[in-house]
């Protein structure tokens, strides 16, 4: 149907034109009436050919400018309007938030960790090592607690508890930040809520329980009074040593009640509250710095606050805690194992101490079973069965720790604490207060090949370089003054770096550190595995003797790094972390190529010859090819035997400790010997236990990539001095007498009437008969040194021992503290006021 005809006298419609086109203005004139002649349309544009006018701006009101419009990135910029309504959307949604969350979230029951579960751990095959014990807790109620112990506490954790706020969201914000720009961990949490963290929910930290813990608090602090939810936080807090609250503290730690306690006592439990195994000072005596920098920062709290005087805090001795009574539970070497494993869980930040403490986990750890029971046989069979402390005092002083690493994975298969964790609570396998002695000179040699170092006069070291060896030569070079004692006080010339390590010649490796850079040397030991705040690493030419403090555990992995041709893995003890259904993460354990193959296996390569060729060949004992080094530290304290083959690291220590006083003595006349060295007791041991830990496998030799020069013959030295046997598997140059442990010679023939004065160094010393006469050129070591006047007719044995050797004739070889005429006649020095 076509569209019907517009009515006579209207204009058709364009439906281009725009209304304001077709509507009619005022001034138009009448409308046509029907039958008036209708005039000619007038020629209408099309309105898509014509530009549409702008639409002009409104005009301002009369006195007042004209907004500039924006433009470009100006655009982007919200403005004021805006910013204000997203402030108070989001001020409106917050507030519904915490309104919606404190009324939705409800006090709930007291937790699990009120009355935790045990942890039970596990050998790597699934059988139980122990269980960690049963909750110790008694509840006081406050007015019991003295006030000074109370206003510690407030000190340590919250000082204005009295005045704020349940929660402290400023204090929070600021943890937070501190946390994220690496100021350290903080909680920034209020006693209220470290108390509802406690009481009512759990240690996990996760957003949903922060929230909670948030709405708890408020709810509690507006519910309950500051004493009510003090008394609780004291009751529930774990301090350490299983002890969950202040009155099982106290007696874990002071043996007495919490009315009893000292305002000294009560600041040093509140220490524990900020790390209840790290502030250990029994457990972990290389803490005791910060644990008592804590303890002064508590007490330094309380005058601040006007709870102690000045007076008061002055006269504040701190309270040495007592000894742990460990758990039937964990005797003999579980409870090493356990507190082993704990200390690496919590320092790895896998679970925190308290959250650990709750209880209910599955620990399966990387300890072989069969391994763990060879390495507590050896030492009983090589050393325990040995001791006779009825009849030998020095006996009682004997301890021993031990770490077996597989290189490969960096999985600690086997620790020996010590003889009992209930008689002996210190892990002799992980403390940090004896020093390594010589075993640190590998680690001196493999930084000189990782560095390409060179001597003073431009030769590369490798192990045929040529070194000095005569005893206190002074080192070059250096900007500290320094001439290191030999084991023995021996000189031996022109000897290659190789011999220097069989022999472990002090005076070689001092001048090796020196010439590859202390700082070089401290960046390799690092590279290895020794941790940087290791106690005395500090470098310098002594260094190289291992007068750092590390522990047994830390060697075994830097020499696990050695075996593993340069390649660090580091160490675990856990195997699997399991709670219920849940399984914990393990941190990442990535293998990284600490020094090149090239550096570990050279030092390897001079560490096999120690083991066929030096002081370390009671390790042959064990049939399998061997790489290791002895040492011995300052006065005999501790001897070491740190050494692996292909497949396996061990390392094994003797220590020297009052049992009564817990202070660090030395080992002459223990099992009955004159002194006790590295490739003795400590090489036995390693050699028993390699020998049934490898037990049905076939010896493996070391696949070796060496150094260029390395595998070169050595060049002759006519001043260099074979090695060889004593009955101790320890090795000093022909004929070696081993020094003996002083008996009172520093007065009478010491140092005052024929040591360094008297015969010592003005009469037969340096000048006459010691270096110049008799000493080392003429009677020394060629003519009358070792062969004619040395040791055999006027050295040690007529004139050192018998007549006054160093008394009347030398400083040079055996006169270096006044006096070698020690054994017999009773004026000797302590024989290792240096390392071997």
């Amino acid at each position: 149907m076509s569209d019907q005809s517009p009515p006579p006298g209207w204009t058709p419609r364009d439906p281009d034109t725009p209304p304001e086109a077709r509507r009619p203005r005022a001034d138009k004139r009448p409308r046509r009436q029907p039958g008036d002649r209708q005039p000619a349309a007038p020629q209408q544009p099309d309105a898509r050919q014509q530009p549409q006018p702008e639409p002009q701006p409104r005009p301002p009101a009369p006195g007042k400018k004209p907004r500039p419009k924006r433009t470009g990135w100006r655009r982007l910029i919200p403005t004021w309007r805006m910013v204000l309504g997203a402030v108070l959307l989001l001020a409106l949604l917050i507030g519904g938030a915490l309104m919606a969350g404190y009324l939705l979230v409800d006090i709930p029951p007291a937790n699990a960790a009120a009355t935790a579960q045990s942890n039970v751990y596990l050998y790597s095959d699934g059988s139980q090592i122990a269980r960690d014990g049963e909750v110790n807790r008694v509840n006081v109620p406050l007015s019991q607690i003295p006030r000074t112990v109370q206003e510690a506490v407030l000190a340590a954790e919250d000082r204005d508890f009295y005045s704020e706020r349940a929660v402290d969201p400023k204090a929070m914000l600021r943890a937070a930040w501190n946390t994220a720009t690496g100021k350290g961990t903080q909680s920034g949490s209020t006693i209220t809520q470290q108390y509802v963290k406690n009481y009512y929910l759990g240690q996990e930290q996760t957003i949903k329980r922060k929230v909670k813990e948030f709405f708890i608090a408020i709810k509690l602090g507006r519910e309950k009074s500051k004493n009510y939810i003090l008394e609780g936080y004291l009751n529930t807090s774990y301090f350490g040593r299983n002890a969950y609250g202040i009155q099982a503290a106290a007696q874990a730690y002071y043996g007495k009640d919490v009315s009893n306690l000292t305002t000294a006592e009560g600041a040093y439990l509140a220490t524990l509250l900020n790390s209840p195994s790290a502030f250990d000072v029994v457990a972990h005596p290389q803490s005791r710095p910060r644990a008592l920098a804590r303890w002064n920062y508590v007490l330094d709290g309380m005058v601040k606050k006007g709870w102690l005087s000045e007076a008061e805090r002055a006269a504040t001795q701190f309270p040495e805690p007592g000894k742990v009574r460990a758990a039937a539970g964990l005797s003999g070497q579980r409870g090493y194992l356990v507190e082993a494993i704990k200390d690496y869980i919590v320092e790895n930040k896998i679970l925190d101490d308290k959250t650990l403490a709750e209880g209910g986990y599955r620990i399966t750890s990387t300890i072989d079973k069969r391994r763990q029971n060879a390495f507590v046989s050896a030492v009983d069979e090589r050393m325990i069965g040995k001791l006779d402390p009825e009849t030998r005092k020095a006996d009682r002083l004997v301890r021993a720790g031990g770490v077996s690493i597989d290189p490969a994975t960096g999985k600690v298969v086997a620790m020996y604490g010590g003889i009992d964790y209930t008689k002996q609570y210190v892990n002799n396998a992980t403390r940090h207060d004896y020093q390594v002695a010589s075993t640190f000179k590998p680690f001196v040699f493999a930084s000189a090949v990782e560095n390409d170092s060179r001597t003073q006069d431009g030769r590369r070291i490798t192990p045929n370089t040529l070194y000095n060896g005569d005893n206190r030569r002074p080192v070059v070079g250096g900007r500290i003054r320094f001439n290191p004692e030999n084991e023995g006080q021996v000189s031996y010339g022109n000897i290659t770096v190789n011999t220097a390590t069989d022999l472990s010649v002090n005076a070689v490796y001092a001048q090796m550190a020196v010439d590859v850079g202390t700082g070089k040397v401290k960046r390799t030991a690092i590279d290895l595995g020794i941790p940087e705040d290791t106690p005395n690493f500090v470098p310098g030419p002594a260094m190289a003797l291992g007068t750092m403090q590390a522990s047994v555990l830390d060697m075994a992995q830097a020499y696990a790094t050695l075996a593993d041709h340069g390649r660090r893995t580091p160490y675990t003890f856990l195997e699997k972390i399991t709670k219920g259904g849940d399984t914990i993460g393990l941190p990442e354990r990535t293998p990284t190529q600490a020094i090149s193959r090239e550096a570990a296996d050279t030092t390897t390569s001079m560490l096999v010859s120690v083991v066929d060729n030096g002081t370390g060949t009671a390790a042959l004992a064990a049939g399998h090819p061997a790489a290791g080094k002895t040492g011995t530290g300052e006065l005999d304290r501790s001897a070491w035997f740190a050494a692996y083959t292909p497949n396996l690291v061990t390392v094994v220590s003797m220590m020297g400790q009052d049992p009564d006083t817990g202070t660090l003595q030395s080992l002459y006349g223990a099992l009955g010997e004159a002194r006790i060295g590295g490739g003795g007791y400590p090489a036995r041991i390693w050699a028993a236990y390699t020998k049934t830990a490898l037990e049905g496998t076939d010896p493996v030799d070391f696949d070796l990539e060496l150094q260029p020069g390395a595998a070169q013959p050595p060049p002759p030295s006519p001043e260099s001095n074979p090695p060889q046997d004593t009955p101790d598997d320890e090795f000093t140059p022909a004929p070696p007498v081993r020094p003996s442990p002083p008996t009172g010679g520093q007065t009478q023939g010491g140092r005052d009437n024929g040591g360094q004065n008297q015969g010592g160094q003005d009469n037969g010393g340096q000048n006459q008969g010691g270096q110049d006469n008799g000493g080392q050129n003429n009677g020394g070591q060629t003519q009358g040194g070792r062969n004619n006047g040395g040791q055999d007719n006027g050295g040690q044995t007529q004139g050192g021992q018998d007549n006054g050797g160093t008394t009347q004739g030398t400083q040079g070889t055996t006169g270096t503290q006044g006096a070698d005429g020690g054994p017999a006649a009773g004026l000797r020095p302590p024989p290792s006021a240096f390392l071997e």
